[in-house]
């Protein structure tokens, strides 16, 4: 299958009390258009910084990252911000929802952040909470809902834009089992019916043993666990 994703080469770490702290070291990863890979690891090998690097909020030292085949740190920093909005949704461990603003509003946020009017923006966010099962939801604010329904609007949001590429770190981190177990039944099914690629970092092994790929990351790089 055609790959949506590429990374050759790619090297990042930082600065430390006790000098350069190496982190991905000359990485290599391909993911396949509507694949769902999950990146596991031991706690502070650099999984996040990984994500980070790959939806481009974090640049690489060395190295390529292409997305739909295109070179994204090649971009300069403004349309960059706008391929990274258009092309890459993200849902991290903490939901980081705007707490003055309802459900919906959250979910339109990034519509509205690219430009798009704001009738328009509120129907699509109306149709990505009812994807997932939130539409009695959409008028509470963040303080109103379960962490399970937060995480779920984190979802929505994220995909609001039809991104081809759902990046999600720890996901359902802070979420109890059952709560989370729904959440990953989400993730899938939106992997499969949308087509959208997802790569997910996770510790749980019911989440990356339903990927299509799993993946560890390992001495700064990705092996087959």
């Amino acid at each position: 299958m055609t790959p949506i994703l590429v990374a050759n080469g790619v090297v990042k770490g930082y600065a430390s009390p006790a000098g350069y702290l190496s982190v991905l070291r000359g990485l290599e990863l391909e993911v396949a258009a509507g694949e769902m890979v999950a990146i596991i690891g031991a706690s502070g090998v650099g999984k996040s910084t990984l994500l980070h690097v790959l939806g481009t909020l974090d640049r690489p030292e060395e190295g390529r990252v292409t997305v739909e085949g295109q070179d994204v740190f090649a971009l300069p920093e403004a349309p960059l911000r706008e391929f990274r909005n258009r092309t890459i949704g993200f849902v991290f461990q903490f939901h980081h929802l705007l707490p003055e603003f309802t459900a919906l509003e959250n979910v339109m946020m990034p519509l509205l952040i690219g430009r798009r009017p704001e009738a328009e923006a509120g129907q699509a966010a109306r149709r990505v909470l009812q994807e997932v099962g939130l539409t009695d939801r959409e008028e509470h604010r963040p303080s109103a809902l379960s962490g399970g329904e937060q995480q779920r609007v984190a979802v929505a949001r994220a995909l609001v834009r039809s991104p081809r590429l759902l990046l999600a770190d720890e996901p359902s981190g802070n979420l109890d089992k059952d709560t989370g177990d729904r959440l990953h039944d989400l993730l899938r099914r939106l992997n499969r019916e949308r087509g959208a690629t997802v790569i997910v970092v996770t510790h749980n092994e019911r989440l990356s043993e339903a990927c299509d790929r799993k993946l560890r990351l390992e001495g700064g790089r990705l092996v087959s666990p």
